[in-house]
């Protein structure tokens, strides 16, 4: 045998790669403690833990907003497959945790979809998941976002809405009316 045969070929690793904004990150650093542009190795029996508590948490967010534990990721293989993926619970008692547009309470769990964007309080996180075939460890990847990842995807905040019902943005959008076409002149 050649030593080519003997080499085990290498495995792919599942990486999450999450975007973060907060708009006083300029002036707060809440993300400082992160490390950015790099891949971190975890193994599969790690939960990822984010929050405050730099005891707990081995991402840790400075900011006293924060829950000592805001939520975890876990990652996972479904039932009945070779599908990986990760679940996200939130482990905050004050904050809810929406998950592109499904809010968790309080230990409330749900599977993470391939591409989704994680909300509470000022903080946005858009995550997308890299597949790979590894059953032993997964990875993680941090960007910073300049810009709230909510206008780059056209999502809707959660800011009140006008005691006159009726958003700035909208009125303005308003003025081309919409054209009724019978469906014969298609």
């Amino acid at each position: 045998m050649s030593s080519m045969e003997e080499v085990e070929t290498e495995e792919t690793v599942t990486c999450l790669h999450i975007t973060l904004y907060h708009p006083c990150q300029e002036e707060k650093q809440v993300f400082r403690n992160l490390k950015f542009h790099k891949r971190e190795r975890h193994r599969v029996d790690e939960v990822a833990k984010f929050g405050r508590d730099s005891n707990i948490c081995h991402y840790n967010l400075m900011d006293t907003r924060v829950s000592r534990v805001q939520f975890t990721l876990q990652f996972f293989r479904q039932l009945n497959s070779s599908e990986l993926g990760f679940e996200i619970k939130n482990m905050s008692k004050k904050t809810k945790l929406i998950v592109d547009n499904v809010e968790l309470d309080y230990l409330n769990k749900i599977d993470l979809p391939w591409k989704c964007i994680i909300r509470f309080g000022d903080y946005q996180f858009l995550m997308q998941r890299q597949d790979g075939e590894s059953v032993d460890y997964f990875e993680t990847c941090f960007e910073l976002a300049q810009a709230s990842l909510l206008q780059e995807r056209h999502l809707p905040s959660l800011q009140p809405i006008p005691e006159c019902g009726i958003f700035p943005s909208l009125v303005y959008s308003q003025a081309v009316n919409p054209v009724e076409i019978d469906e014969n002149d298609l």
